[in-house]
């Protein structure tokens, strides 16, 4: 038995030892790609998803609309409906926001208007998927209770229906502009038998969007319109005497009936519905081929060819045949010189999707940073996340300064590089979403600014790709100042927890908790962001207190309980611990095992999420697909390798999924990952060769894959000691232009009542800090004790640099007055604690700044003591409305005194309107004023209460209403005078 074992591993040895002389061939495609495609996937659970037909990065999305309203109504489209409104023309993939749902058209055996959505008679119908089909470029359906046939292929800007209609029944086409979102302005007009035009301006997520149609139809047609002057629907009466299958041809526009007109004729023309077929499914055919990959799992194949489809059908072609399109200034433009795209997805892509275009989609990278540079012209800056001509104002971060630094580092150059820069700087420079605060003191204080924490940390990365594209661009001062803004990470980090942490008027948000899921982070918690420092893992680890100290987080990370606290956040799913696959900002952390030595718990991790948050199921993916993000995580990781850091040119290597996968590049040369001996247990690295030389890097360059070559891996079934060793781990880090991190305060009331000792710290321990409570500054070397209001001044300084000056206002309340609550504030939204309602500081109108103390679905009472009987002139609370954020006013506010506390008399009690839908954010106060008494009749009390009476469940005209959704009472603050 010896002696064959022996056998087996010489003939292993040998078979390694002679792969350096082995040619490795490109893998090969068994059969058509699209078949591996299935757009069912995502369209269950929070996957936001479509299942209809779009071409490659195209204008039109035709698919059909089974959900009108609903977070996961995005893309109109969800698994588990089972009725069918229509089929409409444009379509969100895999959004958290919900708009589009264009023009939708129904055939259907009625001259009917209402869509049955209210429980009526509908023009809506029953389906099953069972008699449903989709695939790239094409859609399939029958309508049960009209036994119509329904068939959708596409061009980019236009596409076809097909409708078979039974032998027995009138046929009638449904067109409904007023389907979904708010209709602003419509138009529809027959002008020839089989002609209609007309426009949708429409309002949702794109305030204010325009679209334009031009349907052809291939049978005469008589418009019956509902009785109304102005009439945003209608039923086409079909003359169809023979039962021929009724054709739909529709052009699309954002610019005038004109173009869509164009669009149409140029791209379908007189084609019938299986040529515009046949070339969407060639179309997208070559795209799949873009990477190639052999294996013998087939949902594996189907989970990696439907993730490189919906990378591809995001970003949106917007502009016309012609040229002409629609900027973010809503004027007409036009250029030859690129195509220009929208719906950029930005917080989520830049992480992953749009690294992986810089490789397979490299031409078309250069039209998003020309379409990037055409927007800032247009309105003013780059988008974050622009749809249809509108800046939605959503998501954080100024996200394509990265993907222009990511492509020119990359050598992808076909844009005006001074022109990209300049944009990228005139993004880092503005003073809107706490970038002044960001500017002025190194970090976003929680009370300036919502989401401080993560807006912090990913400022801090956005500004260090500027700095390396300015490097790469011989300026200096550039260089140095975003250098310097890369390190702003270092301020939030609190050293005592480990944590990123808000910083609330100098002091640490609390009580902490990094499962609170609070406004101090985007979509996430404390773990969940205390991880994104993918410019500096080197000096976050130094902050760590080393390598080993960051293995132990992510252990930990990795095995939390996988439960969070405090706000519910739908986006984070996918959950391993705390670690979150279903939301963007853990994407990374797999991978950072690398760095630190030990790359096995990467590849572990990796494996396990590639096999089990990605399945061939509509719900196979773990959170809403954002545009092609979770997909192209998929991609890279299956393939072995991720891009941690965009704009550092290097992909950290994971554990690659397939046997073989072959990268076609642009430049006509290709780069194939094989594995050898791979198995379902042999998940780790062992060995690695480039091109045939050993290869010991836990990490790959880019220039390495778009060069061309092979990558082979050699598997085995236990952890190795490959990529283990310092000179071949990743590492990213700021080694010039340190900066001095601001001191913080880590012991201190702010709001006190006799005096309160105030200690400072620093993250870096070995700088002085400074602090001042008049005009003169003194080293710190002891707690202060402040007794009365004052202005602490603190900075800290080391080696000649200083780090910004922060100014905190401290509070002294009367000793004698005491407040006591008789409900419970939730923790997010505790304004500083106990003493909130009564610490002298009032709330702003953004409640998420940390001013306001907020209650959950319950009254508010309170009791202020003011220690003896006083003469009362006023008494005053402050109550904030912010309807689309669930915060009202409450129904009524009851203010009452007391002499002893046991019996109280009824001062005032201010009933509010909650009745109507208001856009408006507002503060309104409940005032009693002593003026009621007349001049000479002051009311002595010691005690006063309030009770503020919650709206409790949501009005019926409220988005939550639908889902049982209970109001928020923000209140602060109770002053008495």
């Amino acid at each position: 038995m010896k002696f064959k074992n022996i056998l087996y591993f010489i003939a292993i040895s040998l078979f390694i030892s002679c792969t350096t002389n082995i040619e490795i061939t490109s893998a090969k495609k068994d059969k058509s790609l699209i078949t591996y495609v299935n757009p069912f996937i995502g369209t269950g659970g929070h996957g936001h998803t479509y299942p209809g037909a779009t071409m490659p990065f195209g204008m039109m999305q035709l698919s059909p609309d089974t959900r009108l309203d609903g977070w996961d109504g995005c893309s109109g489209y969800h698994y588990s409906d089972d009725e069918i409104y229509g089929f409409s023309h444009t379509h969100l993939s895999g959004t958290g926001v919900s708009d589009y749902g264009d023009i939708l058209l129904m055939p259907t055996n009625k001259a009917i208007f209402n869509n049955g959505a209210d429980g009526k008679v509908g023009y809506k119908s029953k389906f099953s998927h069972d008699k449903e089909i989709a695939e790239p470029g094409y859609y399939k359906v029958h309508l049960e209770d009209t036994n119509i046939d329904v068939e959708l292929t596409i061009s980019k800007r236009s596409g076809i229906h097909k409708y078979t209609f039974n032998e027995t029944q009138q046929d009638y086409i449904i067109l409904d502009l007023e389907h979904r979102d708010q209709l602003l302005a419509h138009q529809i007009e027959q002008v020839s038998p089989r002609v209609i035009h007309g426009f949708r301006h429409s309002k949702a997520w794109a305030t204010n969007q325009k679209l334009f149609f031009y349907i052809e139809l291939s049978h005469e047609a008589l418009l019956k319109y509902p009785a109304s002057k102005n009439p945003t629907k209608t039923a086409m009466s079909i003359h169809n005497p023979k039962n021929e299958p009724v054709y739909v041809k529709i052009g699309i526009s954002a610019v005038d009936i004109e173009g869509a007109k164009k669009n149409l004729q140029e791209e379908i023309g007189d084609k019938t519905f299986d040529e515009v077929k046949k070339a969407a499914q060639e179309t997208w055919e070559n795209q799949l081929e873009k990477i190639v990959i052999e294996d013998k799992n087939e949902d594996n194949k189907v989970n990696f060819y439907t993730a490189m489809y919906h990378t591809m059908i995001a970003p949106n072609l917007y502009q016309d045949v012609d040229g002409r399109y629609r900027g973010m200034d809503l004027e007409i433009h036009k250029t030859n010189d690129f195509d220009y795209y929208t719906v950029f997805s930005l917080w989520d892509t830049y992480r992953a999707a749009h690294p992986l275009y810089t490789i397979i989609e490299q031409d078309r990278t250069n039209d998003f940073i020309n379409t990037f540079l055409a927007k800032y012209d247009e309105g003013g800056i780059m988008p974050i996340w622009d749809l249809s001509a509108c800046y939605t104002g959503c998501m954080i971060g100024y996200h394509a300064v990265p993907v222009i630094a990511d492509a020119y580092l990359k050598g992808i150059k076909n844009y005006d590089t001074e022109k990209a820069l300049q944009a990228m700087i005139h993004s880092a420079t503005r003073d809107k979403l706490g970038l002044e605060s960001y500017k002025n003191y190194g970090f976003i204080p929680v009370e300036k600014e919502s989401e401080s924490v993560s807006k912090t940390l990913e400022y801090a990365y956005d500004d260090w790709t500027i700095a390396q594209m300015a490097k790469a661009m011989n300026k200096e001062e550039v260089y140095k100042t975003y250098s310097e803004r890369a390190q702003y990470y270092k301020n939030v980090f609190d050293p005592s927890s480990q944590f990123m942490r808000g910083r609330f008027r100098n002091t640490w948000f609390a009580p902490f908790d990094p499962y609170e899921v609070n406004f101090n982070y985007t979509e996430a918690n404390s773990w969940q962001y205390s991880f994104y420092v993918p410019q500096d893992i080197s000096g976050f680890i130094d902050l760590l207190g080393g390598k080993k100290a960051l293995e132990n987080q992510l252990d930990k990370l990795f095995t939390a309980k996988n439960e969070t606290s405090g706000r519910n956040q739908a986006d984070i799913t996918g959950l391993i611990g705390q670690y979150a696959h279903g939301n963007e900002p853990s994407h990374h952390m797999a991978y950072l095992y690398n760095f630190v030595n030990k790359p096995h718990k990467t590849q572990e991790k990796v494996h396990q999420i590639l096999t089990e948050l990605y399945t061939n199921t509509p719900d196979g993916i773990s959170g809403n697909e954002d545009c092609g993000q979770m997909s192209a995580w998929y991609i890279f990781s299956s393939l072995g390798f991720y891009p941690v850091t965009p704009a550092s040119n290097q992909y950290i290597i994971g554990s690659p999924l397939f046997n073989k996968a072959t990268i076609k590049l642009e430049n006509g040369k290709t780069f194939t990952v094989e594995m050898v001996y791979k198995s379902e247990e042999n998940i780790y690295i062992k060995s690695a060769k480039l091109n045939g030389k050993n290869y010991e890097y836990s990490y790959i360059n880019h220039n390495d894959i778009v060069n061309g070559g092979t990558l082979v891996f050699e598997m085995t079934n236990k952890p190795s000691n490959w990529g283990t060793k310092d000179e071949f781990i990743p590492s990213t880090s700021i080694k010039e232009h340190k900066i001095v991190p601001a001191p913080f305060i880590a012991k201190g009331d702010i709001a006190f009542k006799e005096s309160t000792e105030v200690e400072l710290k620093s993250v870096d321990a070995a700088a002085n800090i400074y602090f001042s409570l008049g005009d003169k500054y003194q080293k710190y070397s002891s707690p202060i004790t402040i007794s009365e209001k004052a202005a602490l001044k603190v900075y800290a300084e080391k080696n000649g640099l200083k780090s910004a000056t922060i100014t905190t206002d401290f509070y002294k309340i009367d000793s004698n007055v005491k407040i006591k609550l008789e409900t419970k504030y939730a923790n997010q939204y505790n304004a500083g604690g106990d003493n909130a309602l009564i610490d002298g500081i009032t709330g702003t109108e953004d409640f998420r700044t940390g001013t306001w103390q907020g209650y959950f679905d319950v009254d508010v009472i309170a009791v202020v003591d003011l220690g003896s009987e006083k003469e009362i002139n006023e008494i005053s609370v402050g109550f904030l409305q912010d309807q689309r954020s669930w915060i009202f006013l409450p129904k009524e506010v009851i203010i009452l005194g007391s002499k002893g506390g046991r019996y109280y008399q009824k001062l005032e009690n201010k009933k509010f309107d909650n009745s109507q839908p208001s856009e408006d954010v507002k503060i309104e106060n409940a005032i009693f004023n002593s003026n009621k008494y007349g001049n000479n009749s002051k009311p002595k009390y010691r005690y006063i209460k309030v009770h503020a009476f919650k709206l409790g469940k949501l009005p019926k005209w409220h988005l939550g209403y639908k889902h049982d959704g209970r109001s928020w009472l923000f209140v602060d603050e109770i002053q008495i005078k």
